[in-house]
């Protein structure tokens, strides 16, 4: 479990890269590039606090 919360954060970092490509292949909106950016920050943060707080 303390794996799967560790790796949380590059998820939603690759999640905003998905919106990134799907922006850049497809559809060009604006919302796409505001939940690309939001993804990619709160990844950030999830990642930092999450391997801050569990410690092996």
């Amino acid at each position: 479990m303390k794996n799967l919360l560790k790796a949380l954060g590059p998820i939603i970092v690759l999640l905003g890269v998905v919106f990134l490509v799907i922006y850049f292949f497809g559809k060009e909106s604006n919302s796409l590039l505001v939940a690309a950016g939001v993804s990619m920050v709160v990844g950030l943060v999830v990642y930092v606090f999450t391997n801050k707080r569990l410690k092996e």
